[in-house]
């Protein structure tokens, strides 16, 4: 998508009507020994940052809920159609044990302010679209059956102006986050898998597997 000139932006959806995404597969990633837990953890950070900073225009239209890791995807989007009713979204990796991972801290700050990120992340509630749109975490709120149109539409605005000065315009807005998540990206996977594999965290990810 990225080198076909053709292409202009990109929607990040689900096929699946009641979750955008509930996040990481915990069930399967629980028994990974650490070395391979910790190669995942790497591969969903470089995920987080492509998706970031992705020199073309991204809408997340999320149908469902957005929860952990799937909140984490969609706040990595430019913007995001949040379906209306009782679709919630939020980051509850604190209540697991786990900390925010690092990308997400440093683009949800950016995104809605440090005194509302911490809200979010410190409290590890899950907000719905009214919320959601009020702290800044999502751009619209559409009925569900129609935030595919609505965020395709919203795709279509962006991309009547010419690619090359909206790629600028984004690269001025996310080069300076991205740079701060890569000075300390190292460090902090290590202290994410500290948390992971601390005897606490086990057992908070072993109840939440029951639930899954």
């Amino acid at each position: 998508i990225q080198k076909d000139e053709q292409l202009r932006g990109l929607v990040v959806s689900s096929t699946n009507e009641k979750f955008f995404s509930i996040g990481f597969d915990i069930p399967n990633l629980f028994p990974l020994p650490r070395q391979e837990f910790e190669a995942f953890f790497a591969a969903f950070n470089q995920l987080s940052i492509k998706l970031y900073s992705f020199p073309k225009a991204t809408i997340a239209a999320m149908r469902g809920h957005a929860i952990a890791g799937g909140c984490i995807l969609a706040l990595c989007c430019d913007y995001r159609t949040m379906a209306a009713g009782r679709t919630l979204m939020g980051l509850n990796e604190i209540k697991l044990g786990a900390p925010v991972p690092y990308p997400v801290d440093c683009i949800l700050r950016d995104l809605i302010g440090s005194r509302k990120a911490r809200q979010v992340m410190e409290f590890g509630e899950f907000f719905g679209p009214e919320v959601s749109l009020q702290f800044g975490m999502v751009d619209q709120i559409s009925p569900p059956e129609k935030v595919l149109t609505a965020s395709i539409e919203k795709l279509s605005q962006i991309t009547k102006n010419p690619s090359k000065a909206y790629t600028i315009i984004k690269q001025n807005r996310v080069q300076p986050v991205e740079a701060q998540i890569l000075s300390r990206l190292e460090q902090v996977r290590a202290d994410f898998a500290d948390c992971w594999y601390s005897e606490e965290t086990r057992e908070l990810l072993k109840a939440a597997i029951e639930k899954f």
